[in-house]
């Protein structure tokens, strides 16, 4: 894919902003072009990696970090990382950057999707939960998020279809020079 081997994408946002959607889409168009892809989706890392971890700003910074060191081994090994997690704190996605710009290119792409339009969505009813208290420490709703303020790339995803989301993030590295843009026959 690039000059240097692999890389990592880092999609960051709320709940329900589509991170994973994202992801996917660009996984499967990054893997029909050649390349290695993996995929640390936040929810399943959580599962495997970091197990056992609860919500305070410290377990986030560790879990954060778990992923951050994964993926900048991999990408080092030559594969495209695709990371899709909520990641609410600056400095932990800042840390995580620097672990992987040791030795491959980081992009973060901000999916800016608003709370409201969050709640909406809300597919695992977390937060309904959040609201009525059964979650204590959510991001947006009792926990703070973060923004990036120097993403390489922000996608508003409100009145975007996910493919097309998903296609200002593949001309994004293309103009990175991290995928080559395909042409029209």
């Amino acid at each position: 894919m690039s000059e240097r081997g692999g890389f990592v994408i880092w999609l960051t946002g709320l709940s329900a902003a589509g991170k994973s959607t994202i992801a996917r889409l660009i996984a499967g168009e990054i893997e029909r072009r050649g390349a290695l892809v993996e995929s640390l989706d936040g929810d399943i890392v959580r599962l495997h990696l970091s197990k056992g971890l609860g919500f305070s700003k410290e377990d986030r910074d560790t879990n954060i970090e778990r992923i951050g060191w994964v993926a900048s081994r991999l990408a080092r090994a030559g594969a495209v990382v695709i990371v899709s997690a909520i990641s609410p704190y600056r400095d932990a996605r800042r840390n995580a950057r620097a672990l992987v710009e040791e030795h491959s290119s980081f992009v973060e792409v901000y999916v800016a999707t608003s709370l409201d339009e969050c709640e909406r969505r809300d597919p695992k009813g977390l937060y309904k939960k959040a609201r009525s208290g059964e979650i204590a420490e959510f991001t947006g709703v009792s926990d703070p998020y973060e923004a990036p303020e120097h993403a390489e790339l922000e996608i508003h995803t409100e009145g975007r279809t996910p493919e097309e989301s998903a296609q200002l993030l593949l001309t994004k590295l293309a103009e990175l020079g991290l995928v080559k843009e395909e042409r029209a026959a």
